[in-house]
């Protein structure tokens, strides 16, 4: 993670700063797990009902962000499931997967994964999002921001 953040910032001329990434970053990881704690505590609520909309979204997304924070956006979804997430926050759902009656430790705790994926795609998109905005009320096309 932080080698993809300092790649971004030397890409963009320090235009998307490391820290704003890794914020993202973070926020999109955190909302995962929070995501895949409700799925243990709501049995009815499959892997497919988070990520089919969280997908949509994101492709809706996309036509409204830069087209440099797609790519960063996907790339980061992939770096974000790397060993530590995997190692440190799959145990974790597993862990409290295996507390609760009635959740199943391979479904519950596995999907989180995927979920760590969409996530950081869409908070790094979100990100986007608010790099478009605010370029737009400066009244100044960044070169970042360029949507050829």
């Amino acid at each position: 993670v932080h080698v993809l953040t300092r790649q971004i910032e030397d890409v963009t001329s320090g235009y998307v700063k490391r820290t704003a990434v890794a914020a993202s970053l973070s926020i999109g990881v955190g909302s995962a797990i929070l995501l895949s704690v409700i799925r243990i505590l709501v049995p009815w609520l499959n892997l497919w009902h988070l990520l089919l909309p969280g997908y949509l979204i994101a492709i809706i997304m996309i036509y409204f962000v830069p087209n440099l924070f797609v790519g960063i956006g996907f790339d980061a979804g992939s770096v974000a499931t790397g060993p530590l997430t995997t190692t440190f926050i799959l145990a974790f759902t597993q862990g409290a997967a295996s507390a609760f009656e009635g959740a199943d430790l391979l479904r519950d705790g596995l999907g989180m994964i995927a979920l760590v994926a969409m996530m950081s795609i869409m908070t790094l998109l979100g990100l986007g999002v608010v790099f478009e905005v605010k370029s737009r009320k400066q009244g100044v096309e960044a070169n970042v921001a360029d949507k050829s």
